[in-house]
């Protein structure tokens, strides 16, 4: 499962209710999460409190922010996971910007999996910087995989705040120049039903976008990859439709999240 969790943004003690509720209903292995808030006053976050709650073991990444109250982005497993990469993406110049990446090895009956959280930068005229951003993700995923015609895939949760036929999508799905070797599976793309749509427009979140109705959130899996581990069975869309908290409709975020059944070994 990868979500978008929209910070602290609107009536987030309620949204928090329901972001819980809603990871609960999926009964994911893994849970990929970006936009966690993190209180560096209160030495606590958003993914230690669903872990806790959930029975999930968590992994963050450093925070960043104003002040005490930042953001981050999160791993959760129902098996240990241990800490592989914890760094920046480039700006646009190249320089380490903001959004960052986490990533661990998951402890999971089938081995040490690879998994990764991220979020791309999220301005419209930007593709260039996500560009960049991709490639960076590709040329860790290589280093992450070990070999592939044996070992388990990189699986990656994000959002790229980027629509399929983009620049930095076709990037990452090989239908432009990439990374030698490397190249990601959508797996919405490959087994989703529907436009797939993350950025809704009937959410009361997004009612004054300027960019509503798009999918913008992906599972995305390395290939090559040793058929048919890691291929997916079947996503699906959870948050596209209100929770119901102390008897009243609550949205949990301004994104919807895609889940994702994979093949095991």
């Amino acid at each position: 499962m990868t979500w978008n969790l929209w910070w602290r943004f609107g009536d987030w003690q309620q949204r928090q209710r329901a972001i819980v509720e809603t990871i609960r209903s999926a009964e994911a292995d893994v849970v990929c999460l970006q936009e966690v808030w993190v209180d560096a006053d209160a030495e606590t976050d958003l993914a230690t409190i669903i872990g806790a709650e959930l029975g999930y073991h968590t992994l963050r990444n450093v925070s960043v922010g104003r002040g005490a109250l930042g953001f981050a982005n999160a791993v959760l497993a129902r098996w240990p996971i241990d800490l592989i990469a914890d760094e920046p993406l480039p700006r646009r110049d190249g320089t380490p910007g903001h959004r960052r990446i986490i990533a661990g090895r998951v402890a999971s009956p089938w081995g040490r999996w690879p998994v990764a959280s991220t979020h791309l930068d999220h301005r419209f005229d930007d593709s260039p910087t996500r560009q960049l951003q991709a490639r960076r993700l590709l040329e860790l995923s290589a280093s992450w995989r070990g070999d592939p015609t044996t070992d388990l895939p990189v699986v990656i949760g994000a959002d790229l705040n980027a629509v399929p036929d983009s620049d930095e999508v076709r990037l990452l799905t090989g239908r432009r120049d990439g990374v030698e070797g490397i190249a990601m599976s959508d797996a919405w793309e490959q087994v989703g039903e529907g436009a797939g749509l993350t950025w809704r427009r009937e959410n009361p979140h997004t009612i004054d976008s300027a960019w509503p109705n798009r999918r913008l959130d992906y599972v995305l899996v390395s290939w090559p990859r040793a058929k048919p581990v890691g291929n997916p069975g079947a996503s699906r869309l959870l948050g596209a439709e209100p929770v119901v908290i102390d008897g009243g409709p609550v949205w949990a975020s301004d994104h919807a999240a895609v889940v994702v059944d994979l093949i095991t070994p």
